[in-house]
């Protein structure tokens, strides 16, 4: 049986936001008896449906889409100990919009296409630092319907 306060911390994590097994490992190993109890409570959570990878994986994505694209997105999923296979999942079914996101922040921030090539460049970089892939930027800069 898992330590009820172990438990009881745990809980208390997941109340606020979802987490990763490894992001739950991490803040929960200083407070563990041993490497067992802890990996025997993150079991026990899982099964229960109560920790998911998939699940934290889309709240990052819901959180973040709005102002980021699929490359950061992914970067963080990978910060956050989300599993490959996971992460590909969740970011195939947001590539649709992709488009139409990056194009909602190109707006919110410029008012007009490039007319030369710096002010190009300027807006490329203000998208790619957002983690909008090259392919996207094209488009998005190519027109703005």
């Amino acid at each position: 049986m898992p330590d009820p306060d172990l438990r009881a911390r745990a809980l208390a994590l997941l109340s606020r936001r979802e987490h990763t097994r490894f992001e739950l490992a991490r803040k929960l190993a200083a407070h563990a008896d041993s490497p067992d109890a802890l990996d025997d409570l993150l079991d026990s959570l899982t099964e229960e449906g109560l920790l998911s990878d998939a699940r934290a994986a889309e709240a990052v994505l819901r959180v973040r889409s709005g102002r980021h694209g699929l490359l950061r997105i992914r970067q963080e999923l990978r910060q956050r100990g989300v599993p490959e296979d996971v992460a590909a999942e969740t970011l195939d079914a947001a590539r649709a919009e992709e488009l139409a996101s990056a194009r909602q922040v190109w707006a919110r921030k410029f008012t007009h296409l490039p007319v030369n090539a710096e002010e190009r460049a300027r807006q490329g970089r203000y998208l790619q630092n957002r983690g909008f892939s090259p392919a996207v930027i094209q488009q998005v800069l190519r027109s703005r319907d």
